[in-house]
């Protein structure tokens, strides 16, 4: 039915910073996009009960948005997209928020529910073409390509405009699935993630992003 086609279209964006929502707000469709701004770093809720949701004013909030206090029945949206900055912050944002989907709603991510917007690092152009990179060795190829072009290193998302938001959420090519093996190996990995902090286990954590959860 008309109404079952229009959930499976529908999107949420979990972003930090009102700078990145404010844009993605312009750029989102609304009738199918949704955009959650976070106020900060998400509660480490490894370890922790499920009363946590609810004496954190952020988790239960996110919890309401999606409308999946009860059970995923009545899931608002279909993808939960993660959108945080390409640097150690966001993905220490990105693993907070993993973390909490995996401890409390590990179903949103064992039924793929869950991704990983992919944001450009750099944006390569000239007078007759723009090249959004992901990668240092995208950004040299199209230095390469564009005679006479300009590089930008976008920081955050919150220098990424309304209009070049448009093409990043407007197709799901930059959308990374997040997907789980087995839940003992998600354990694992939320045990290792997410326990105390060393320096190793963090710079292991960059260089690694969720790849022993993804």
């Amino acid at each position: 039915d008309s109404k079952g086609k229009r959930r499976d279209e529908t999107t949420i964006f979990l972003t930090e910073g009102d700078s990145a929502g404010g844009a993605m707000i312009q750029a989102r469709d609304v009738q199918t996009q949704a955009i959650y701004s976070l106020k900060g770093k998400p509660l480490n809720t490894h370890g922790l009960g499920r009363e946590a949701i609810y004496k954190n004013e952020e988790l239960y909030n996110i919890m309401r948005a999606l409308g999946i206090e009860d059970s995923l029945d009545q899931l608002r949206y279909n993808r939960v997209v993660i959108a945080t900055d390409a640097d150690v912050d966001g993905m220490h944002i990105r693993n907070l928020l993993l973390t909490y989907f995996l401890r409390y709603f590990e179903e949103l991510v064992t039924k793929h529910h869950i991704f990983i917007l992919e944001t450009p690092l750099f944006r390569v152009r000239n007078k007759g073409e723009t090249v959004y990179c992901y990668s240092e060795a995208e950004r040299d190829a199209a230095s390469e390509r564009l005679k006479g072009s300009e590089v930008t290193r976008f920081k955050g998302l919150g220098e990424i405009g309304p209009q070049e938001f448009k093409q990043f959420i407007s197709t799901d090519d930059r959308l990374v699935p997040v997907t789980v093996g087995s839940m003992g190996d998600v354990k694992q990995a939320l045990d290792f993630y997410m326990g105390k902090n060393t320096p190793a286990r963090r710079d292991f954590i960059v260089e690694n992003l969720i790849s022993d959860i993804a």
